[in-house]
């Protein structure tokens, strides 16, 4: 073989080598149904109207994202993967693709999108945690989530009037599990708050609890609480608690 064709081939079999050495990471969707289990939850589920909760599973975690009321925090959060949000019942796993980005790169793209989507810019119908999670999933594999996952949003945007009370409400419970994203001061990628097996986060700071729950003596024995209070979405529409990010850990 001449010099010419034996650097071709050699080229060509290096590219082939680092072809197979990227590491290809599958990127997953795990969908959650909002509404309680019954008749109208499974008819809407079959006919794929459902309200439904979606996260992006990376590896051994599930990002998604919710709403809150505190300016300049993100209000996307990870759990560990079928962690079911507070009233949610888990459909299915959708294998949407994969990825063959260093881990590095995915942590950036993450990072940048808990910057873009904020917890107070969180709304029902508009900028919920389907459209993070078919962002996320645009930006990893330059393919979109599934449409029918916003279908009930899509509807309510459409015909305000028409959608039932308990797709904008659910029943209430405790305040949705996992880990919010935030900046590190010394680090630029986005990293995830400590204690991550913790089921519960702790508030910030005693201000915040104060504003979550009376104590923990009350939340440990189901009372009432502040847990409970009313916090809207950026449109001024009743946010239900599935929907709400976690209070983030005190430091």
């Amino acid at each position: 073989m001449d010099a010419p064709k034996r650097k071709a081939s050699q080229k060509a079999s290096g590219n082939h080598r680092t072809t197979l050495s990227l590491k290809k990471t599958e990127i997953c969707i795990n969908v959650y149904d909002l509404l309680p289990p019954g008749k109208l939850s499974s008819i809407l589920w079959t006919i794929g109207g459902s309200l439904l909760h979606s996260g992006v599973v990376i590896g051994d975690k599930e990002y998604a994202y919710g709403g809150h009321d505190r300016p300049g925090m993100s209000g996307v959060y990870w759990t560990k993967p079928r962690m079911e949000p507070p009233g949610g019942t888990f459909r299915c796993e959708i294998l949407h693709g994969f990825t063959i980005r260093p881990d590095s790169e995915i942590d950036s793209i993450v990072k940048e999108a808990s910057q873009k989507f904020q917890g107070t810019s969180y709304n029902l119908l508009t900028n919920n945690c389907n459209h993070f999670t078919s962002y996320l999933c645009q930006q990893l594999t330059s393919r979109p989530a599934p449409a029918w996952l916003n279908r009930a949003a899509s509807i309510g945007l459409a015909l305000p009037c028409v959608v039932p009370r308990e797709w904008i409400a659910p029943p209430d419970h405790d305040t949705a599990d996992g880990e919010l994203l935030e900046e590190e001061d010394d680090d630029e990628r986005a990293h995830m708050l400590s204690d991550s097996s913790r089921r519960r986060p702790r508030p910030l700071d005693d201000e915040l609890a104060s504003d979550v729950w009376d104590s923990d003596q009350d939340r440990r024995n189901g009372g009432s609480g502040k847990g409970k209070a009313t916090i809207r979405d950026s449109s001024g529409r009743t946010m239900p608690v599935s929907e709400r990010a976690p209070p983030p850990h005190r430091h």
